[in-house]
């Protein structure tokens, strides 16, 4: 699916800058603003596309007992996130990380903790067959279990209309994924980038002057103000739990150990527990954090109150279109 209003890294962006104010050397690396994907002019054959994939990211019969869907770990109407340490899948299984949000992470380098999917497309098809997540047995089960729900069919059909057999696993993932591409939520801090300086109070902006001036900024920068590299967590202080190595674990290189995917702190207030390792629990907590294992610094009260405050003007506002879609009847 194409977006074609003004894409920039799969993200719509405002193509001008409002004023001088966004052209401040503080602000240049966190452009362009974000905007909202979910109003972009749509084919008819996109918009079924999407349509498609709204349904299938709540169809819970894409697990193999019909209890779990994607939305179960990655609720949309909890910021994309289960707010627990970490999801439960089938049969009681605790998976290994915490469950990222799904809100703005098409605009990421790549997905998972660790990056072993290039793309949302991609990542949706991963959980569905993964033992201790919805633990479905293989592409050929999901297909055949989606065949065998009458509306289904028509469904594929609209949102795949070249293809000779529409429903297929790829297909299952291209649609979540279309879907996902348009989970964009913009901020106060977007008006603030485009020049509205109103748009932050006098603790937001102070926060973001400390926020800047310790380095937090060497990681988390872009639109998304992160999510666009990878880095290594404990990069002046190790980080004390050491049995998850991160991308080690895909690569087998040494120099990837304890390497993971900068997280994106758009909703960050909302996305908690923090860390691969639900570490923190309190995003003051997680501050301090960083900027002791990151940055070699102990921060403050007062630094640490005003950089949380900067922090909380990402949070965006959740997509209209996130109701849940009633769900397709199994044939008879």
């Amino acid at each position: 699916m194409i977006i074609r209003t003004a894409i920039l890294s799969g993200i719509a962006v405002f193509s001008t800058l409002a004023d001088a104010h966004a052209q401040d050397a503080t602000l240049t690396e966190f452009q362009p603003p974000l905007r909202a994907t979910w109003d972009q002019p749509l084919s008819a054959v996109d918009r079924a596309k999407v349509d498609l994939g709204k349904i299938l990211y709540f169809e819970k019969r894409l697990s193999r007992d019909n209890t779990l869907s994607c939305n179960s770990c990655h609720g949309l109407d909890n910021y994309g996130v289960d707010g627990k340490k970490f999801s439960i899948g089938f049969d009681g299984y605790v998976v290994g990380r915490n469950s990222p949000t799904v809100l703005n992470a098409f605009g990421h380098i790549a997905q998972f903790w660790d990056g072993r999917a290039s793309t949302v497309e991609e990542q949706a098809k991963g959980p569905i067959l993964a033992g201790g997540e919805m633990a479905m047995p293989s592409p050929e089960a999901v297909v055949k279990k989606l065949k065998g729900i009458m509306e289904y069919g028509p469904l594929f059909k609209a949102a795949f209309p070249e293809a000779k057999d529409p429903l297929t696993y790829d297909n299952v993932g291209n649609a979540i994924g279309a879907f996902e591409r348009l989970l964009a939520t913009p901020a106060r801090w977007d008006l603030y980038l485009q020049g509205h300086d109103n748009a932050l109070t006098p603790i937001e902006k102070r926060g973001l002057k400390r926020f800047v001036g310790l380095g937090c900024n060497t990681c988390h920068t872009g639109t998304l103000v992160g999510g666009d590299r990878y880095q290594k967590l404990g990069l002046v202080k190790p980080w004390p739990n050491q049995k998850d190595q991160g991308r080690y674990a895909l690569t087998k290189k040494d120099a990837d150990k304890m390497f993971f995917k900068v997280p994106s702190l758009r909703n960050i207030e909302k996305t908690g527990p923090f860390f691969h390792d639900s570490t923190s629990t309190k995003l003051a907590d997680a501050v301090k954090k960083m900027a002791w294992h990151q940055l070699g610094k102990e921060l403050n009260e007062q630094d640490t109150k005003a950089i949380v405050a900067f922090l909380k003007t990402m949070t965006g506002e959740l997509p209209e279109h996130l109701t849940k879609p009633s769900a397709p009847k199994a044939a008879k």
